[in-house]
């Protein structure tokens, strides 16, 4: 399940546990959790990764829980007392161990643009950029 909101120190959140990545030499899906932070102007800050493992069976192109409930708890516990809310920040790719993480912006054939949260095809928010609409 995504979080996001403002942590004790300002700063906007987003966390995850349901990224995910195909690895091009075999094929085979990594998990990861994600922490994504930007400042409190909505610049961004800072990744924080951890690879995880993914649910035995699941499809290679499906998210999924990563059943990584203690890390994700941590890094709840890293925010301090943190509000869970909408936010609005800037969107940012970062590159970590060859994987890319980040808020990408993008086209649907008809012009409108979206946001994919990467790595992984999970969620995707588009106008009216309230949260409440995306695609999965």
């Amino acid at each position: 399940m995504p979080y996001a909101g403002t942590a004790e120190d300002g700063r906007k959140f987003f966390l995850s546990d349901e990224l995910f990545d195909i690895d091009a030499a075999d094929g085979e899906p990594s998990g990861f959790v994600g922490l994504f932070l930007w400042n409190a102007d909505g610049s961004f800050d800072e990744v924080r990764v951890d690879r995880v493992d993914r649910a035995p069976g699941l499809p290679p192109g499906q998210a999924s829980s990563a059943g990584a409930d203690d890390l994700v708890a941590e890094r709840l516990r890293q925010l301090g007392k943190y509000q869970l809310e909408p936010i609005s920040v800037e969107p940012f790719l970062a590159v970590v161990d060859g994987v890319t993480f980040g808020w990408e912006v993008d086209q649907y054939d008809d012009g409108t643009y979206f946001i994919g949260i990467r790595p992984g095809d999970f969620i995707v928010y588009h106008e009216p950029w309230d949260g409440l609409e995306y695609d999965t």
